[in-house]
């Protein structure tokens, strides 16, 4: 398969095995005499337009992805068979077992200006001159893995997002006594400086480390900031996410 280091995009075995047992069967053929594309190919080629940002319709057949299109169909397929939720869980489970999760973070914001106008989940960015975009909300546990990820508007307001994602991060298994789905301590910055925020995340048993406005930056919970700037970074290193070329939102958040 080439070099791992070179090609991320190249699915190495240890992760295909836990990624096939997850899709669904293939159903019938729409086109008899042609051969169906291998899911493994697909989710490759699926990876390359992640991490490159190329159109779906410039994908090199040459590389032995199918067409864009064969790989977009796949994409969507799978997510609404649920294949990406699964696989979510499926790997907290696993990092949960070898005790790899810290649950005692907060969360940020990133944002994907729309590279052509866009569907549903869009609006005008307030920080970039208005022009239509997407925002990224997520919650990270304490090394900056995502447990949850919500898509909503540019337009949208981070705060409207708190109960949303709490809501969404799925009871992680993977030890022994009940799944767990909430973390012992929320931080998040200034934004969320409100008792009614605070009020929210003790009725939930989290613990609320709110920076408070006025403060210096670099202070404070300010200080553990770093980790939810990683995680949007390592999300930038993905170039389809930078931009929002995707119409529909479903196949932006897979």
């Amino acid at each position: 398969m080439g070099n791992r280091q070179s090609r991320p995009w190249v699915v190495s075995d240890e992760l295909w095995s836990l990624v096939q047992p997850l899709l669904p069967k293939p159903g019938p053929k729409k086109v008899q005499g042609r051969l169906r594309v291998p899911d493994r190919q697909a989710l490759c080629g699926i990876l390359l337009v992640l991490h490159t940002g190329i159109q779906w319709e410039y994908l090199p057949q040459e590389l032995g992805f199918g067409s864009g299109m064969t790989c977009w169909r796949r994409l969507a397929a799978w997510n609404e068979a649920g294949v990406r939720g699964r696989l979510h869980q499926l790997l907290l489970n696993e990092l949960r077992s070898k005790d790899r999760l810290d649950w005692e973070r907060g969360g940020d914001r990133l944002l994907a200006r729309a590279g052509r106008p866009t569907g549903p989940k869009s609006g005008p960015s307030p920080v970039d001159r208005a022009r239509p975009g997407s925002r990224h909300h997520l919650v990270v546990d304490g090394q900056g893995i995502p447990l949850a990820v919500s898509l909503t508007g540019g337009n949208r307001n981070d705060v409207t997002q708190l109960e949303p994602l709490l809501d969404k991060i799925p009871a992680v298994a993977g030890r022994v006594g009940r799944p767990r789905r909430r973390p012992d301590a929320l931080l998040a910055d200034r934004g969320y400086d409100h008792d009614k925020y605070r009020r929210l995340l003790w009725q939930r048993g989290i613990r609320p480390v709110i920076a408070k406005r006025g403060e210096p930056h670099g202070t404070g919970p300010g200080i553990f900031r770093y980790v939810v700037e990683r995680t949007i970074a390592w999300l930038h290193g993905f170039r389809r996410l930078c931009i929002r070329w995707e119409r529909r939102d479903d196949i932006h958040e897979a």
